[in-house]
């Protein structure tokens, strides 16, 4: 990387521990602030703390750590409260320790947590186990700063011994617990915060997030790719600001391309909610909740810091970490890196046979997914058949979907999904949370079986298929990420984002929204590669009713 460390700089100070803001000059002394000098200047910039992203998944991204701090920095992004829980579902161990050696090859100051729920339930097949042994490991051998999103909420709120020791041992080193507890309120939201939990990132309404408030959680507004909780909670800013940070969850290169943790600040602002109080839930909030070793504009700090031309566009001029500026007017200094390729995939080619359902009931049980939502709904509708098994039905939007093992020859989970929009061909992805198993939605048999055969061929990606056309964007580390920049892997993206929607699909994001169809932990029903599955109660379902 170039660098360009800095002495001194002059501006508008934003100092958002002490809420004020003044003129004057950072000096600066081995990528430290070694004093603040209150001074007039005739400098318009702004000088404020970076911005850090209070839960992501570096995976969702597609990229590499190395590659999405490149994407990143310009954005004024500085630090990432980071779950590696994708790869390790996927590679276990292996897969955390490529993230965390990956990531220190970037100034981007990554923070990673120790995956709780891995796998996410035992109703499905993961490549990989996280157990207590191991998170003790990340802790005490790998300074993890966190146990990560404690997804099986009904382990915590029957006090499962399992769930409960790799909690305990999160407080034995002193480490915060995150929660993901979607449309858990009252009683319920007390029992599993009283467990030690202390975020949620999950809330889809304020009353959810007021429950949880209550009872001294702090909330995550999050703005992903597909989940998009922004409108419905940012009401809480002004009331709640000491405890509301924001994060991406879940974020494409294309999107991570447009803007990060910054869109969601000048949202804010824009909609009224207090300059200083929104700025704190993007700094000061998070590096203060998980104890974050980032600077905040104080003397002695890390010299970590953004400029910008004002307080509500934030364009971003400068990004700098420890003193370095590592970009600049959009460009980031960090340079071209080769990146080293692990997997875990291990299956047959299937055949269009493998995906055919007989009729066995009047009607038939489906997944109605949400756009900008990680929930789903439960429909019953009627059957559409041809010879005694069960087509899909473009006309009512009533589509096949599939979950294939991806490590082990198994035949394939089948059901029926709505909102999707297909009127031909097919999607499949093997990013498919949380066990990322392939999952496939198509019109047909024979194009349903396309789509998962390109992605074993290609031993992990996502695709498109259109007739006799063929789109892919292969994932060849963990079946999740690119070996590509960012740039590259965003443009290729873009262009199956295109061909899925020229196929009908009328998602805002339809492979970030298909990649949560098989996530079990989110209700209504989801489908895994074992079956269909209700996650109101917690057990599989049938396909007809």
């Amino acid at each position: 990387m170039k660098t360009f460390p800095i002495q001194s700089i002059s501006g508008q100070i934003v100092d958002v521990v002490h809420k004020r803001i003044f003129s004057g000059t950072l000096h600066l002394h081995e990528g430290k602030i070694e004093r603040i000098v209150e001074e007039n200047n005739t400098e318009s910039i702004f000088i404020l703390p970076g911005f850090v992203d209070a839960h992501i998944h570096i995976e969702s991204s597609m990229l590499t750590p190395y590659e999405f701090s490149r994407m990143a920095l310009p954005h004024g992004t500085i630090a990432t409260v980071s779950d590696p829980h994708e790869i390790a579902n996927v590679l276990g161990m292996e897969g955390i320790l490529y993230m965390l050696e990956n990531a220190k090859k970037s100034p981007l100051k990554f923070f990673f947590g120790a995956p709780s729920c891995v796998p996410a339930t035992v109703f499905e097949t993961a490549g990989a186990t996280i157990t207590a042994a191991d998170i003790e490991i990340l802790f005490r051998d790998h300074e993890l700063k966190y146990l990560a999103e404690m997804m099986n909420y009904p382990g915590v709120l029957n006090r499962d011994p399992i769930v409960m020791e790799k909690i305990a041992i999160a407080q034995k080193y002193h480490r915060n617990v995150d929660g993901h507890a979607p449309g858990l309120r009252s009683e319920e939201a007390a029992r599993y915060i009283a467990a030690g939990i202390s975020t949620d990132h999950e809330c889809f309404t304020i009353q959810e997030a007021l429950d949880k408030l209550h009872h001294k959680m702090k909330i995550l507004i999050r703005e992903g790719s597909a989940a998009k909780n922004f409108n419905a909670l940012i009401p809480l800013m002004d009331e709640y600001a000491d405890d509301i940070m924001f994060c991406s969850d879940d974020k494409h290169p294309d999107d991570l391309e447009l803007g990060h943790i910054n869109l969601l600040v000048s949202r804010a602002i824009a909609a009224g909610y207090n300059t200083m109080n929104v700025l704190r839930s993007a700094t000061l909030n998070p590096v203060k909740h998980y104890g974050l070793e980032v600077g905040l504009l104080q003397t002695g700090d890390p010299a970590d810091f953004i400029v910008v031309d004002n307080l509500k566009d934030f364009n971003v001029l400068k990004t700098v970490i420890d003193g370095t500026i590592v970009s600049e007017n959009g460009k980031c200094f960090l340079q071209d890196e080769e990146h080293p390729v692990i997997n875990n995939f291990s299956c047959k080619q299937q055949q269009p046979a493998d995906f055919r359902v007989r009729v066995e009931g009047s009607k038939l049980n489906v997944i109605e997914a949400l756009d900008g939502q990680l929930i789903t709904l439960h429909l019953e509708t009627e059957i559409k058949s041809k010879d005694g098994f069960v087509v899909s039905d473009p006309e009512n939007d009533i589509l096949k979907i599939a979950v294939v093992n991806r490590y082990a020859d198994k035949a394939p989970s089948v059901g029926m999904i709505k909102n999707f929009g297909l009127k031909k061909g097919a999607m499949a992805s093997s990013v498919a949370h949380d066990s990322h198993n392939i999952i496939a939605i198509g019109v047909s048999d024979e194009e349903l079986c396309r789509a998962v055969n390109l992605l074993i061929e290609h031993k992990g990606g996502l695709c498109a298929i259109d007739g006799s056309e063929e789109l892919v964007l292969p994932l060849p580390i963990a079946g999740l990420i690119s070996t590509l920049d960012g740039p590259s892997v965003s443009k290729q993206y873009s262009l199956l984002d295109r061909k899925v929607k020229s196929l009908g699909s009328g998602l805002r994001a339809p492979y970030m929204t298909l990649s949560f169809m098989a996530l079990l932990v989110i209700p209504e029903f989801k489908i895994s590669d074992l079956g269909l599955f209700d996650a109101v109660n917690f057990r599989f379902a049938k396909i007809f009713s």
